[in-house]
């Protein structure tokens, strides 16, 4: 696969708007584990190979364990996930397919249960970063590094 546009490095302001975003992200209340659950879950869903790898990478840093990794994507169907990081999974995919249904009423409720205001306005900031971050890698054939 051919490596495009560099996008940051052409449009050096929007590269610093998403280092902004990045940067408020850093300084919220977010746990490393749900700003990592976040990323990769997006990224497998866009299918965003720079992020798996990068983001996978991150989590077992930070004492993510391969096992819960490796069902990242199954979920639903598993009991490794607590409750808490359920809704927030689930408000990443609904987020991220945004064109299905959008962040159902149900999920919000579910959300709105389990965490203040301020953190679920970061949890869905973080997914839109994500997101962003996804389709300039993408679009532009960001490759993984060897």
């Amino acid at each position: 696969m051919e490596k495009r546009i560099d996008i940051l490095a052409t449009q050096p302001l929007a590269g610093k708007a998403l280092l902004g975003l990045e940067t408020y992200l850093a300084g919220t209340q977010l746990s490393k584990t749900h700003k990592e659950l976040i990323k990769i879950r997006a990224s497998q869903i866009n299918g965003c190979a720079f992020c798996i790898d990068m983001h996978t990478k991150d989590a077992l840093k930070h004492g993510e364990t391969a096992q819960r990794l490796f069902l990242l994507n199954a979920w639903k169907e598993t009991d490794l996930f607590t409750p808490e990081e359920k809704v927030l999974l689930a408000i990443t995919e609904e987020v991220t397919l945004i064109q299905q249904q959008g962040l159902t009423e149900q999920t919000y409720q579910q959300a709105k249960a389990i965490f203040d205001e301020s953190y679920l306005a970061q949890l869905i900031m973080a997914v839109i970063a994500i997101n962003a971050w996804n389709r300039i890698a993408i679009s532009t054939h960001k490759a993984v590094p060897r």
